[in-house]
């Protein structure tokens, strides 16, 4: 068995350095902390628009004080939350705007939204105090103290949104991408729970995506390259080793293609959020992977003068995408962002194969040394 200078240990713990190196981008509600000092009882993570809503709801006296943060469309843009009592849109939203003034201080303002051609600075149904706003790290907030309606409930519609510009004194038109019109959902007062009717079945793709992903380039190409690199040194194991690799990339390549899929499809409907790195690198696997997987019908035999170079390639191409695909599965978890058992039992699996192929290449080299000891020490007859 000829060594290539890189296993799959090295790839492994290049990939897991490369990914831990570059902190998170991510952030959730749990993490955030107001510069007031605001405490909240319940937050939620809004599916739509780097979004967060921090809450209290007072039973007794009915009112619910919000923490709303989001980033403008742009530096100089607004952004909004509101309640809608008698829709899910836009068009009849109790809206409070936070954006700059014209001395650049930032301001809240309250619009009755009667209708989409109607947007100016008015009063709400419903009385509002504590108004105040922020911006900082790129983000806007706004805080403030809403008296419910008797007759509302504790489980309403909310609306938020977020726009470029402020444009006489006043929000600027917003975008209509998917992330727009989607923002929208429900606030349950007695369950704490924030729930979005676009978001859950938009959540779900975003999983399958995932978890068909994770599989496929983070779990089965490397234990294809595994067997791959240490099964063949047994004889015994001989060809059972290149079919089980084979069938382990080809089922990798089928999901990954699958996985790679969603993804196109999360794309083509989220065209005001784009994960450019996240992106490139699920395209260049793609690429790859399919190159590689049309080259085994290329394979030169074993004694063919060509072997030596297509195994080289075929190597080399194969580290690539086991390298790419680990680095390309933990930006997929910075950007799902799930609960952090989910990252650190991946970072186990990886750790797990780490250990086995550190066990395989100290036994395949006792292997392949005693083979050639075994050799020069033969007796010439």
């Amino acid at each position: 068995m000829a060594f290539l200078p890189f296993s799959p240990l090295t790839i492994i713990a290049v990939a897991l350095a490369a990914t831990l190196i570059s902190p998170s981008q991510s952030l959730t509600c749990t993490s955030q902390k107001f510069a007031n000092n605001k405490l909240y009882d319940r937050c939620s993570d809004l599916p739509h628009l780097t979004s967060y809503l921090h809450w209290s709801y007072n039973s007794g006296k009915k009112t619910l004080s919000i923490g709303f943060i989001a980033p403008p469309a742009k530096p100089d843009g607004w952004i909004s939350w509101a309640i809608n009592p008698t829709g899910t849109g836009m068009a009849g939203s109790q809206s409070l705007v936070a954006f700059k003034d014209s001395k650049g201080v930032m301001t809240v303002k309250t619009y009755n939204i009667s209708s989409y051609s109607s947007i100016v600075a008015s009063k709400l149904s419903f009385e509002v105090s504590d108004m105040s706003a922020e911006s900082s790290g790129g983000n806007m907030m706004i805080f403030a103290t809403v008296a419910l309606p008797g007759d509302l409930g504790t489980t309403f519609n909310q609306v938020w949104q977020v726009g470029p510009a402020v444009v006489n004194g006043g929000p600027g038109r917003h975008d209509f991408q998917p992330e727009n019109l989607n923002a929208k959902g429900t606030l349950d007062l007695q369950r704490g729970e924030s729930n979005s009717g676009g978001g859950d079945s938009r959540m779900k793709k975003k999983n399958i995506h995932g978890i068909l992903n994770a599989v496929s380039w983070g779990i089965l190409f490397p234990i294809g390259a595994i067997v791959a690199r240490y099964l063949r040194v047994f004889k015994s194991a001989d060809p059972a080793w290149f079919y089980l690799h084979a069938s382990c990339q080809v089922s990798a390549y089928a999901i990954g293609v699958a996985g790679w899929g969603t993804g196109l499809k999360l794309g083509s409907e989220s065209k005001g959020v784009t994960y450019s790195s996240h992106r490139n690198i699920g395209i260049a696997l793609f690429c790859l992977a399919t190159v590689q997987i049309f080259a085994l019908f290329l394979r030169p035999k074993k004694d063919h003068k060509y072997r030596y170079y297509w195994n080289i390639y075929h190597h080399g191409l194969g580290y690539s995408i086991l390298v790419l695909g680990i680095i390309n599965v933990f930006k997929g978890l910075d950007i799902l962002d799930p609960s952090k058992k989910w990252k650190s039992a991946y970072v186990i699996v990886l750790a797990a194969l780490g250990v086995i192929a550190l066990l395989l290449e100290v036994i395949t080299w006792v292997v392949v040394l005693r083979r050639k000891s075994s050799k020069s020490t033969k007796p010439y007859t």
